[in-house]
């Protein structure tokens, strides 16, 4: 603030003739230290990806969890940072920059930078003492003006240094805390999403008749520094690093809403604004998202659609946030061993959680519950939401319910009404990630050979769990985005974002919107009526266009000359002297026209019943357990002894006995008894002859 009113009242002529660029003072301020500081190639000694490797190896090794007290090495390693400035640039730029071709000048800087956060110079969000610029950002070479820094000093816009800072602690801090995160946190975190939420709880919740569905996810917007602070010292003894987050954590943000994108005026009118110029993008600046990626990004549910975002952590955010919310993760798993009660008056678990006849590839037939039967509960989070499955009577979930907003209050000062934590029963079906969790009450005919060898047939109840899409879900996205107006019978809108472009781009964008929709309804039982209901309002709405496009009045003739899939040419039929398009493929002059995909129901792929296990973990943890036991010699002594005691032989043994075989006794000993008297016959037929 001193700096940005000393700017105010200097006068205008004078701060133009005194004041040398940002990037001049920056580096007048650090001339002096550059001539001692290292050749920045000297210290690229290491690979950065054998180093986090290490360390994500050395975290999931430590199964006492202890608290890692030295992470101020890593931060010293200028390998890591020259990843993290890579990127950062592959952010900012849409490019990979390569390690060879990073210019010796962002080398010096990037080591300036790092001098500066360990030995602790740095500060968040420092615009006018930047000590690396962004690759987008154009250099310095005349004078600066006092309306030139006033904005920079008020633009919303992120430090690019402040961005290689968070990707570095980042690269530290995500091994230590992914082997330390409960595997039924699913959000923000590598080899989980929602696809593996919708398999889990297709596997693991059946059975369940209660359901508690709760948003926690005001923790994302407000959250004490203390708390978050609390939480990190269980697991993270750097001082440095600590002190990194608290800064990040405790700087003050400019609320976007009144910011300098926005234009708010108090006691004036607004004035119209003009015709909005097309924006020029600079020749390494990122092309926006297509029209499909921001469509397909909309169609987020509400359950993905917050991100947190705490003061100036940024892509740590995230990560802080499942920091907090993992001691709720953890006490839900307490509870869940606490709650089972095995009944064995149960046909299934009646020992273990673990027990029953379960089919990961389809989902499970699961009896009714009643008194008598096994309490159970299940539990699973993604981001700020979470799900509970309870075997049991209500009031059991009510009491589960009090507990969670009282530990709510007391670790996280939030807190929760009601309406944050429902109590839903099966039967009415539960909305989780835009799709709905229902059961399908069957009445089987059960058949066993009873006493004295007959077969008694009875009949039973049980339940058949379904994950379908929500059809009502669909059409409010549809109706947000524009392509539909209208709830109960939707009626399809021309898409008029692509009225300037041509047909083959125009289908070729919405058939990889619609191959991103099936994927995401890849596991939903209805996915062929979802997705050929998306199919029908895509394919409408291009209708619709080309129609007021080409001049053609209606979709009936569209689709009368483009066909189903809208895969023939289209032209106005006032401009008959065109050339045939045919002709112009054939040149090469115009693209080829895609047809729209899944205009019939047999081209859509049915659901996936791809088996998921109960105690699923991603392909990445599973190669750091492997590694581990490898590495541990103790795995191959218990090996070796436990093949010993059991009288077994090792594969190495048997080779080396074939190849000492071959070599003193040669071929003939290790032919079959056939071979050899064919050898015979034919050495006596020889004789003969």
């Amino acid at each position: 603030m001193w700096l940005r009113t000393s700017i105010k009242r200097l006068p205008l002529q004078p701060l133009l003739t005194t004041i040398t660029p940002i990037r001049t003072l920056t580096s007048l301020s650090t001339h002096q230290e550059r001539e001692q500081e290292q050749d920045p190639y000297s210290l690229m000694k290491e690979d950065p990806i054998q180093v986090c490797s290490s360390l994500w190896v050395r975290s999931f090794s430590n199964q006492t969890h202890a608290p890692f007290s030295n992470l101020t090495g890593f931060l010293s390693k200028f390998d890591l940072w020259v990843l993290a400035y890579q990127r950062s640039c592959a952010h900012f730029t849409g490019s990979f920059p390569p390690r060879n071709a990073i210019h010796s000048q962002v080398l010096r800087d990037l080591l300036s930078l790092q001098n500066a956060v360990v030995r602790g110079r740095f500060s968040w969000n420092h615009k006018i003492h930047s000590y690396i610029r962004s690759p987008n950002e154009k250099p310095l070479t005349e004078f600066t003006s006092k309306r030139k820094i006033q904005s920079i000093l008020e633009s919303n816009a992120p430090c690019f240094q402040d961005r290689v800072v968070q990707e570095v602690l980042l690269l530290i801090l995500e091994p230590i805390f992914e082997a330390r995160f409960s595997s039924k946190s699913h959000a923000f975190r590598p080899g989980r999403n929602a696809h593996t939420v919708i398999r889990t709880i297709r596997s693991n919740f059946a059975g369940y008749l209660w359901f508690l569905r709760g948003d926690v996810s005001e923790i994302f917007e407000t959250v004490d520094t203390d708390v978050v602070m609390g939480y990190l010292e269980k697991y993270v003894k750097d001082k440095k690093v600590l002190g990194l987050i608290k800064l990040a954590l405790g700087a003050r943000v400019r609320n976007q809403a009144h910011g300098g994108d926005c234009d708010v005026t108090f006691g004036k009118k607004k004035k119209k604004k003009g015709p909005k110029k097309k924006k020029i993008l600079n020749e390494n600046e990122p092309k926006p998202d297509p029209f499909w990626l921001r469509s397909f990004f909309s169609f987020a549910p509400e359950e993905a659609a917050k991100v947190p975002s705490y003061g100036h952590c940024g892509i740590l955010s995230p990560l802080l946030a499942n920091v907090c919310l993992s001691e709720l993760d953890y006490m839900m798993e307490e509870k869940i061993i606490k709650f089972f009660r095995p009944s064995k008056l149960d046909s299934i678990w009646r020992d273990s959680i673990n027990d029953g006849s379960h089919n990961p590839a389809w989902p499970e037939f699961v009896p009714s519950s009643d008194r008598e039967k096994t309490r159970k509960m299940d539990y699973i989070r993604y981001g700020g939401h979470f799900l509970i499955g309870i075997r049991g009577p209500r009031e059991e979930a009510v009491q589960i319910r009090k507990e969670i907003t009282e530990f709510c209050e007391s670790k996280y000062w939030l807190k929760l009404d009601n309406s944050k934590v429902e109590i839903e029963h099966i039967s009415r079906g539960i909305l989780f990630l835009d799709h709905i969790i229902c059961r399908r009450v069957i009445h089987p005919t059960l058949r066993y050979t009873g006493t004295g060898g007959k077969i008694v047939s009875e009949k039973g109840v049980g339940t058949l769990l379904s994950v379908t899409a929500s059809l009502q879900q669909c059409i409010r996205q549809f109706r947000r985005l524009g392509f539909v107006k209208g709830d109960r019978d939707p009626e399809p809108l021309p898409c008029t974002p692509m009225l300037y472009s041509s047909q083959a781009h125009t289908n070729s964008q919405m058939n990889k919107f619609l191959e991103t929709m099936a994927d995401w309804y890849r596991y939903a039982d209805n996915r062929k009526k979802i997705v050929g209901f998306c199919a029908y309002v895509i394919r409408s709405s291009l209708a619709k266009l080309y129609a007021a496009r080409y001049r053609l009045k209606s979709r009936a003739k569209v689709y009368n000359i483009a066909s189903r899939d809208l895969s023939r040419p289209l032209r106005e039929s006032s401009n008959n002297s065109a050339p045939e398009y045919s002709d112009l493929l054939r040149m090469g002059l115009v693209d080829a026209i895609e047809g729209v995909q899944f205009s019939h129901m047999s081209s859509i792929p049915s659901c996936d019943y791809a088996p998921f296990p109960r105690n699923w973990i991603p392909d990445h943890e599973q190669v750091l357990c492997e590694y581990i036991k490898l590495d541990n010699p103790k795995f191959f002594c218990d090996l070796l002894r436990s093949i010993k005691q059991e009288g077994l032989s090792l594969p190495q043994d048997e080779i080396s006995d074939i190849v000492w075989d071959y070599k003193t006794l040669g071929v003939w000993s290790k032919r079959s008894d056939g071979e050899k008297e064919l050898k015979n016959d034919s050495g006596k037929e020889m004789m003969t002859l």
